[in-house]
């Protein structure tokens, strides 16, 4: 699978620009705030219908215009695919696949899996529950269709049953029978919810571990645990317990959408305890695990997009990432730094075909090609 080309008409702070790929690697040269992640996000939003950065369309808007449109041209198993995303503020999104509109986003969920590590990653360790749940739910989405429609249907109950409980606040009233019903709807959702992520954890701890160990050299242990209320007790039984709480919170305090990734290092918080080189290389751990774990359930190898992280890490990890990267079974590999001396030597250790643009104020300039 391969991303040939695509086009941004008034994404973020690009008026109209076309890019042109390398089937190898694709490199965007410039200084901060000229644009070069916007170009990765636009593939990350072509790949999973929405930003990687969580952020509304509506700010994805150049300044001044009234919708944005971007284009893909893949080629995947021998087949083209033309994926078009046109976004109005304010009306619906519409999503193409070879010129037919999908019915729901979640459809194109999986057919382009990416994986897309940036600066900001670090937020997955030292932010809340929420942010990891987004990148276990945003792993599994890609290649079990059957999770991320139970996700989409737990959510929907999630959020009519604590409009009740918000109702039952504001008018002073409470139908314990009524909240039941909802509870009844959840109960099958989230069972395959805490099923699937409790199945996928055990392969990809393992896989984490070992990958922060060829990334950081350290000896020290890490870990990754799943932690659900589910593991002590059905949903039917939490929520029983939680009802009370539930009532005077006007929120559901109990279900998957609860759960947590722990991290730890050397049995220890890592949030806590971790030195920022030892941060690094696990959020980079995390991330390649992610990224082997679509490639074997997918079969092919996602489009990876690096984020300025040379620039962050210090000579050795750098090093040992490159190592991992040139002799694992990479795909399409989209990089982004300030310094085009250090991506030369980057792209000399690579031996691969590539392409160069230096990045200016929202528009692209090729600049060398192999």
């Amino acid at each position: 699978m391969q991303l040939d080309s695509f086009i941004l008409a008034n994404f973020k702070n690009y008026a109209h620009q076309r890019i042109e790929c390398s089937p190898g690697l694709t490199c965007f040269i410039g200084r901060n705030g000229m644009g070069k992640t916007n170009l990765l996000d636009a593939i990350y939003y072509l790949c999973m219908g929405k930003s990687y950065f969580n952020m509304p369309d509506s700010l994805a808007v150049n300044h001044g215009a009234g919708f944005f449109r971007l284009e893909g041209h893949f080629v995947k198993e021998g087949k083209t695919e033309r994926i078009v995303a046109k976004v109005i503020p304010r009306k619906k999104k519409e999503l193409e696949r070879n010129g037919t509109p999908y019915r729901r986003l979640s459809e194109h969920v999986g057919l382009l899996p990416v994986v897309m590590i940036a600066p900001d990653d670090t937020n997955l360790i030292n932010e809340g529950s929420e942010t990891r749940r987004r990148f276990l739910d945003n792993t599994l989405s890609q290649f079990d269709n059957h999770y991320l429609q139970q996700l989409i249907t737990y959510g929907k109950v999630l959020q009519q049953r604590n409009a009740l409980l918000k109702q039952f606040g504001e008018n002073g009233g409470y139908n314990s029978a009524l909240v039941e019903a909802y509870d009844r709807q959840m109960a099958g959702p989230a069972q395959a919810i805490y099923s699937r992520r409790k199945e996928f954890m055990a392969p990809f701890r393992q896989l984490l571990r070992q990958l922060y160990r060829d990334i950081s050299g350290e000896a020290e242990e890490v870990d990754c645990q799943y932690v659900s209320k589910m593991e002590q007790a059905p949903i039917g039984v939490l929520l029983r317990e939680a009802a009370e709480k539930d009532r005077v919170l006007q929120r559901t305090t109990a279900g998957p959408h609860k759960d947590d990734l722990e991290f730890t290092i050397g049995g220890y918080p890592l949030k806590r305890f971790a030195s920022q080189g030892q941060l690094k290389s696990f959020v980079l751990a995390l991330k390649l695990a992610q990224y082997r774990q679509l490639m074997e359930k997918k079969s092919v190898p996602p489009i990876l997009l690096l984020d300025d992280i040379f620039d962050k890490l210090d000579h050795d990890r750098a090093n040992h990432l490159l190592s991992l990267l040139m002799q694992g079974d990479f795909g399409q590999v989209f990089v982004t730094d300030t310094d085009e001396e250090r991506l030369e030597a980057i792209i000399g250790k690579f031996n691969r075909q590539y392409l160069k643009y230096r990045i200016e104020n929202g528009t692209a300039h090729k600049i060398n090609g192999a």
